[in-house]
């Protein structure tokens, strides 16, 4: 791997010391050049940076034996963006797509000292600005923040191979990077050189795995000799002629009585690691090893009553599966580091989901991310780099999108966790070509030949070339053209809306067109694959990028801080809705967590009672790109809001639900996506809160694994009795001889109209990461605060009058969260942070 990297501004003179990986942004900020781009407003300060040309260059030698080598690679697996590459004064490749990978055979180049490597980027808005003209109209591209990057209305994003949130968002800055994103190599090779090793699954089962081990091998010459491939026991050994150039080989294998790859919740993680060599006089040439886990992975469409269904079966059994969208974890990505993904992945778990969709704004993910999603059973749902707007079509476009899709296809395909491949991001839908007065209102603003010039580009894309590349290189992992959408239908029955029967939905009534929370419980589809609510990160992290001056959510730094338009506004306007006055900005941040958990809990929780018409929920959004007010659950420094530990709850793969939508009525619904039959008792109660129970009953349940089923109902008025219903809650129980595996309090009017009390709360040491807490009277959404970086194992949790909670302060161990020392915790509930008479 190459280091020693420099870099400058093409027009200036002095070079100054870079990192690679990395970007222009990150070595400027390294180099003290500029301020942190993240704080206050700095971001509009620096977008002269993507209108000047920069240079990265490097000095190396080679030891002789590498020089003399037949072929002498020099391989970049990641240029942003558009790049010319010199060595020694020789120009050796020019590229312009940051998701491919680029090999340049460089042995009449190289020499054994002082070889220079010089890397020119070029401006991409420069770049990209004359094809926009070249077009004559702008396409669509909703989210490219051109104004902040002192463009007007020129978007030029849709032109360039490059992750769209550079350009902007509606959670995100505009930062549009250049640089070597990924590591650079030299690779010598002599007879033989294995490029890929593909482990294509014919056929799972449980008795036998059939599978063919896909080999490229690139060849100097005519080569005879040995070819052995190896894994658990198995050995395989076959005489080869491989020809000049590339040779393709498949070889059969059968593997007895697999162990097979499972996703989190159904059983392990197993991997086979597979071994390939060439031989020659009992002298090892090449080889390569690669690892997989062996299973089925399919989406089942089939009519029914209810229209058609859309779900997840892995080695045979129906999944609902339940996770988040994940965008990048950083505005640059080259500074996330493999915790900063661990975390991500073990939080993914410990909040109990089974998959997460990498959305199609942001990048093909790094191997770690997907190395940890195989290792901890998470899906993934897998979009292709395209969102939310419309692209060209002409044939230089289309070939580095099918030379940048084969290169994605081929690096993430032996990954186990690859659940399906999506065109793209709610271009279908957007668009709407069918329905005249449907989708975002794009299509009006251009003449009907221009549209259907549009149009036939997107088919060309994601109906032709995305399909056929995933057919021919990954053909055991199902493609999907756009999220959401029905079917490929050309007709008005393709689109997806918020009633669909089928297909995915995305579900924005709540939140963008500010519908009340009750709307989850009626807009529930086949397969829910984004919906979301806002909230503000947590007063540690807005100190981050906000001074004490600013601290006021109208501040022109809060502000900032809020891509979505009138985002800060409706967060106030729904607090309105449901929630009490906070007493001051701290309690406001607090407040802004619960509406958003108790928000996010009400929808997943209506998806999963409603299974198996609905089977999968995955929420709007895993995580942050920058310290932001966003819809995430986890923020830019990792730190869990509320709704991470809402989530953590609701998506228990044993549940109980309590629907209260009905003011009339409470049906209290048992949710399991264990295989195993649930058997116990259903402990009821309504207190009021200080303790006194006006209503209790037991009853026995059995539920069989793998279904949702309504366990009791009841009509309000028979258990409240004269008691008025802002003093009092039911908490539901559910007990088996594992003990309490669920619990959950329901409220019977707004958190804003309770009446609550004054707790008193006391906390008990019980060991450096441990503590028991417990209170005279309702603590509602109990929040726990420590200096230290952590996450606690329950956190905006309703604390009630007699019982004794439990509480682990842990931090990210091998494979989950273990216990971390604790020195100092301060805790609140949510009186504290109501504004007086308010509530009394």
């Amino acid at each position: 791997m190459l280091t020693d990297w420099k870099f400058k501004m093409s027009e200036d003179k002095y070079w100054l010391p870079a990192h690679v990986p990395g970007c222009v942004h990150t070595d400027l900020i390294k180099s003290g050049k500029i301020e942190d781009p993240f704080y206050g407003k700095n971001e509009l300060g620096i977008q002269w940076i993507d209108k000047k040309d920069w240079e990265y260059a490097t000095t190396f030698d080679l030891d002789q034996q590498l020089v003399k080598a037949q072929h002498v690679e020099l391989e970049f697996a990641g240029l942003d963006t558009y790049a010319d590459v010199y060595l020694n004064n020789e120009h050796i490749l020019s590229a312009d797509n940051m998701f491919r990978t680029w090999k340049v055979d460089v042995k009449q180049y190289v020499k054994e000292r002082e070889n220079q490597l010089r890397v020119y980027f070029r401006s991409p808005i420069k770049e990209d600005l004359p094809k926009l003209e070249q077009l004559g109209y702008q396409l669509p591209a909703a989210n490219d923040h051109s104004e902040d990057g002192e463009l007007g209305d020129k978007r030029v994003s849709i032109f360039a191979r490059k992750a769209p949130y550079h350009y902007g968002w509606d959670w995100g800055p505009r930062f549009v990077t250049s640089g070597i994103w990924k590591e650079v190599k030299l690779v010598a090779w002599e007879e033989l050189n294995i490029t890929d090793l593909y482990i294509r699954q014919d056929d799972i089962s449980k008795s036998a795995a059939h599978v063919t081990a896909m080999v490229d091998v690139e060849a100097s010459d005519l080569w005879e000799g040995t070819l052995k491939l190896a894994t658990d026991g198995i050995s395989i050994e076959q005489n080869v002629t491989l020809h000049k150039g590339l040779n393709q080989l498949e070889i059969p294998i059968t593997i007895e009585n697999p162990k097979l790859w499972w996703s989190r919740g159904l059983g392990e993680q197993h991997f086979y690691f597979f071994t390939i060599l060439c031989e020659q006089n009992e002298k090892v040439v090449t080889e390569k090893i690669v690892r997989t886990g062996l299973r089925t992975i399919n989406v089942i469409r089939e009519n029914d009553v209810s229209g058609q269904s859309f779900y997840f079966e892995l080695n045979g059994v129906p999944i609902f599966t339940k996770g988040a969208n994940h965008i990048p974890n950083d505005s640059f990505v080259t500074e996330v580091t493999y915790d900063r993904y661990k975390h991500e992945i073990v939080s993914a778990i410990e909040a109990n989901m089974n998959m997460l969709r990498v959305w199609g704004g942001g990048i093909y993910e790094y191997d770690v991310f997907y190395e940890l999603c195989d290792e901890h059973g998470i899906l993934v749902w897998q979009d292709f780099m395209f969102a939310c707007s419309m692209y060209p079509g002409d044939a230089e476009f289309l070939a580095s999108v099918k030379a940048e899709a084969i290169d994605t296809v081929k690096r993430l395909r032996n990954h186990p966790c690859m659940a399906i491949w999506c065109g793209n991001n709610e271009i279908d839908s957007a668009w709407a070509h069918y329905v005249e007065d449907a989708g975002w209102g794009w299509k009006q603003d251009f003449t009907n030949e221009q549209r259907e010039k549009i149009w036939s580009d997107y088919e060309a894309i994601f109906h032709q070339l995305l399909p056929s590349v995933v057919e021919s290189l990954a053909p055991d992992v199902f493609y999907w053209p756009s999220s959401p959408m029905q079917a490929i239908t050309n007709n008005e029955d393709q689109h997806a809306t918020t009633t669909s029967t089928k297909g995915d939905i995305h579900y924005w009534e709540v939140w963008h067109m500010q519908k009340p929370f009750s709307e989850y419980n009626t807009h529930v589809g086949r397969y829910m694959s984004e919906y979301g609510f806002q909230s503000f990160p947590e007063l540690k992290t807005v100190k981050s990028y906000a001074p004490d001056n600013q601290l006021a959510w109208e501040s022109d730094v809060m502000l900032h801080h809020q891509k979505n338009g009138d985002g800060n506004y409706l967060i106030k306007q729904y607090m309105d809705m449901y929630l009490p006055e906070p007493n001051d900005f701290p309690s406001f941040l607090y407040m802004s967590h619960v509406l958003q958990a108790e928000g996010i809990k009400s929808a997943i929780e209506a998806h999963r009672r409603h299974k198996p018409f609905c089977m999968g929920t995955l929420y709007w959004q895993m995580n942050d790109c920058w310290p932001v007010a966003s819809w995430s659950s986890m923020d830019y420094y990792g730190r869990w809001k509320a709704l991470h530990y809402f989530v953590k709850k609701s998506f228990k793969d044993v549940v109980l639900s309590i629907d209260g939508m009905d003011e009339e009525k409470v049906h209290i619904h048992l949710i399991s996506d264990s295989m195993e039959d649930v058997v116990g008792t259903l402990e009821l109660q309504v207190m009021t809160f200080d303790g006194e129970s006006i209503f209790s009953t037991t009853k026995t349940v059995k539920v069989k694994g793998d279904t949702a089923q309504n366990i009791y109902s009841v009509t309000v008025n028979d258990f409240i009795q004269e008691h008025e219903r802002n003093r009092i809650v039911l908490v539901a129980k559910l007990v088996t001889d594992k003990g309490i595996v669920d619990a959950k309090e329901h409220y019977f009017v707004p958190s804003k109209d309770l009446q609550l009390v004054e707790p008193e709360i006391k906390v008990k040491r019980l060991n450096d990461s441990e503590f028991s807490l417990t209170s005279n009277v309702l603590a509602k959404n109990v929040y726990l605060e420590a200096a230290e970086e952590g996450v606690f194992t329950d956190n905006y949790f309703d604390l009630l009058p007699g019982e004794t909670k439990i509480v682990t302060f842990t931090e990210i161990g091998k494979q989950s969260f273990v216990p971390k020392r604790l020195d100092t915790l301060h805790v609140s509930s949510m009186l504290d942070h109501i504004k007086l008479n308010t509530t009394r």
